[in-house]
């Protein structure tokens, strides 16, 4: 069990790339994106409901294997925020190159409340929550910037 955990944890592994492990974390969700796209918008939501489900879970545990509290091996929390990004995103070049980086700003900045959320709440709710929230933020200026500046749909 300690090793579907750490799997799942560090998003295959890519939480242990030596430079920006939540990138590389970000990066192994563009291709998941892709996938859950090509389904309608209920089964895209039960699917990253149900992520973000494994995700606090796998956070939770991995937190007390790597012995560190958000352990920057930690990448699941990366992965189900941009999947967070990119609900109902259409699935173009543009949008996945804008919510990536808007994504990773946001995490890394943290504009209120996700700072405050990341230092409050602990074990997997915190690990994940912050991230969520970010994603939920990219996912408004995105679908508001589709509709005024980038005049689509």
């Amino acid at each position: 069990m300690k090793r579907i955990v750490i799997f799942l944890a560090t998003g295959c592994f890519a939480g242990y790339s030596p430079v920006a492990p939540g990138t590389a974390g970000t990066l192994v969700a563009i291709p998941i994106y892709f996938f859950l796209f090509r389904l309608s918008p209920f089964y895209y939501a039960a699917i990253l409901l149900s992520s973000i489900y494994i995700a606090i879970w796998a956070s939770d545990r991995a937190e007390v294997l790597l012995q560190s509290r958000d352990c920057r091996h930690i990448v699941i929390d990366e992965m189900v925020g941009f999947l967070v990004a990119m609900f109902m995103v259409p699935s173009t070049g543009k949008n996945i190159v804008l919510g990536f980086f808007l994504f990773r700003a946001l995490d890394i900045v943290k504009p209120f409340p996700i700072r405050a959320i990341e230092e409050k709440v602990r074990g997997g709710y915190g690990v994940v929550l912050d991230d969520i929230v970010a994603g939920i933020y990219t996912n408004l200026i995105i679908h508001i910037l589709r509709f005024t500046i980038l005049k689509e749909g």
